[in-house]
């Protein structure tokens, strides 16, 4: 007899979309407006940079706090609502002219953006159970593609003089309204589109050595793309005398190559496994930081950052999928783990980067992730194809 699914996979898949896609576009729509926030409070950048602080340590505990949440109600609630959360605190901000309400308003925002990063995260490995092959990365993607329209979108309404405040709460609205649509498409995590064509297999509890490797190795792969967000630019001014807008190019051939790369990743992934996506896209991502610190020109450098937007790409929907599969009954408190400490990685790598150029160069500096990366490869064992064939929930006999 067939069991009845919430949504089918193809309605799921479109709604965890939405759900990446808005919150990229959220976050980035927040970020390009950052100068005007800090000219509105009136405070210098130390202040902001606390505040900023306070968003992500928010951040973090919406996070551990969502994930037994999430495996209590599933997955398919608490995702639209930590979007619908997530659109209604970004309202705010853009009116606040106090630092310490703008403090207050960011511990909402994190609180939130912490909660919805886990929850569709979670939501995600469901909907990649019903599929039966790899779609995380795609999902990662559509976060980035979010991004990239709030970049373009975000430069047209500074370019129109169109009021902080206006432009963040069209956008809170709409991820909102966003939020009410995709809650009627998203799939419940005991119904994700078994058939008696679907053979089970249950995954075993979930070791709590491996929790923490995944999240060792999701912090030092995102640690390292915390440094490309911030440093490239740098980097490329610094040791090679680029003009600004030459230096711009080194983010940008990152993050194009980032993004380009999560769109292939799903369909290399269903051929090559898991494992060797994080080994062998560590490899290039330490092969292509190090082109990038040493090269001479800034074109090979400007190679140099792509290889390691390509190496990075995959590796991060990997290990939240495999940390989604350890153990379906506790899957968001295991994923909030996973994804903590990557988070954290993200925040610290900038900083610890600044810290080291007190004593080093900046490309000298750019040795610490270039490691982390190598230790990646070496500690990618964790995802082997043994563990990768307990880890999967089903393999279906048809496509979905």
């Amino acid at each position: 007899m067939r069991e009845r699914m919430t949504s089918p996979p193809r309605a799921a898949r479109l709604a965890t979309f939405l759900l990446f896609c808005l919150n990229g576009f959220g976050i980035g729509m927040w970020l390009v407006h950052l100068p005007n926030v800090e000219h509105n409070i009136g405070v210098p950048h130390s202040v902001l940079g606390l505040l900023l602080l306070v968003l992500g340590g928010a951040a973090l505990i919406g996070m551990q706090v969502v994930g037994p949440l999430v495996d209590k109600y599933g997955p398919r609630r608490i995702a639209p609502a930590a979007l619908g959360a997530f659109g209604l605190a970004l309202v705010v901000p853009g009116w606040m002219t106090s630092w310490w309400g703008l403090g207050l308003v960011l511990i909402v925002v994190g609180f939130a953006n912490g909660a919805l990063d886990v929850s569709m995260n979670a939501h995600a490995v469901v909907v990649e159970r019903g599929y039966g092959r790899p779609i995380m990365a795609t999902f990662h993607a559509m976060w980035s593609i979010g991004g990239a329209f709030a970049a373009l979108i975000g430069a047209a309404v500074l370019n129109a003089n169109v009021p902080t405040g206006l432009t963040l709460t069209v956008t809170g609205l709409l991820c909102a309204a966003v939020s009410v649509v995709a809650a009627r498409f998203t799939m419940d995590a005991d119904h994700h589109g078994k058939t008696e064509e679907t053979v089970v297999v249950e995954a075993k509890p979930a070791s709590k050595g491996l929790v923490w490797i995944l999240g060792g190795l999701a912090f030092a792969l995102m640690l390292a793309e915390g440094v490309a967000n911030d440093w490239a630019a740098l980097e490329l001014k610094g040791v090679l005398n680029a003009s600004a807008s030459e230096a711009a190019l080194g983010y940008g051939s990152f993050a194009v190559a980032m993004t380009v790369g999560r769109f292939a990743t799903d369909r290399v992934a269903a051929v090559i496994g898991a494992t060797r996506i994080v080994r062998y896209g560590a490899a290039i991502a330490a092969i292509g930081l190090a082109l990038a610190a040493l090269a001479p020109w800034i074109p090979l450098a400007l190679a140099g950052y792509a290889l390691f937007g390509i190496g990075l790409s995959g590796g991060v929907p990997q290990l939240f999928t495999a940390a989604g599969n350890l153990d379906h009954r506790s899957s968001g408190a295991l994923m909030a783990r996973v994804v903590g400490l990557g988070y954290v990685g993200l925040l610290a790598g900038p900083a610890v980067i600044g810290g080291l150029t007190r004593l080093m160069p900046l490309n000298v500096a750019f040795a610490l992730p270039i490691v982390l990366c190598a230790l990646t490869v070496v500690f990618a064992a964790a995802l082997n194809p043994r563990k990768e064939n307990e880890l999967v929930d089903q393999r279906p006999m048809r496509n979905v």
